[in-house]
């Protein structure tokens, strides 16, 4: 299997893309960067992170896309840019008929370290030696989007659409009954 990794981001969009192997191994691919200017429009700064990935899928053409999920951070605008790379990564995906997944930052860092609240010094560690790689990738975003897709590899909850269902992990399954609530919420909310 191959799997291409997202870590959205406005500024910096990582993209990583691993081969499974036998034996619970990986490999590398190609692993970069996606940037954008914070001086361009939001409009022109989301197309050149949409044209890199389209780039990136047409290139390495991939049998899931492995995306962060995005959860609550304390920086409005930091969220917004990093939802909209999310969206993008996951159209491009769809348009192509292509599987996306979606994984949290604590289901990432347990998959590739162990623990749920490792740092990103120790996630670009581990998956330099995961992947058996001569040196740390970089920036960190290059080495979180390489996270992703082992994650995917080792854990592969998290299907949108496409491909098997597995078992969800308890943090997906927290997540699935909060977006629950909110569409119950949204159903009976008095119409105007």
């Amino acid at each position: 299997m191959r799997v291409l990794g997202v870590d959205p981001g406005l500024t910096r969009c990582g993209i990583g893309v691993v081969d499974s192997l036998p034996g619970r191994r990986a490999r590398m691919v190609a692993v970069g960067v996606i940037r954008s200017e914070p001086d361009l429009s939001t409009d022109l700064r989301l197309l050149k992170i949409a044209e890199g990935l389209d780039m990136w899928l047409d290139e390495h053409v991939p049998d899931v896309v492995a995306v962060e999920r995005v959860f609550a951070q304390h920086n409005v605008s930091t969220v917004m840019g990093t939802a909209q790379a999310a969206g993008l990564a996951m159209v491009a995906a769809a348009r192509r008929g292509v599987p996306v997944a979606m994984h949290t930052p604590s289901e990432v860092k347990a998959a590739v370290t162990g623990s749920g609240r490792a740092d990103k010094a120790q996630v670009t560690t581990m998956i330099t030696r995961i992947l058996d790689l001569d040196e740390a990738p970089r920036p960190a975003d290059a080495a979180d989007a390489l996270a992703l897709a082992v994650c995917h590899l080792w854990r592969p909850a998290g299907a949108l659409q496409g491909g098997d269902r597995h078992e969800l992990t308890p943090a997906q399954r927290a997540w699935a009954a909060a977006e629950q609530a909110a569409k119950q919420a949204a159903k009976q909310r008095p119409r105007r």
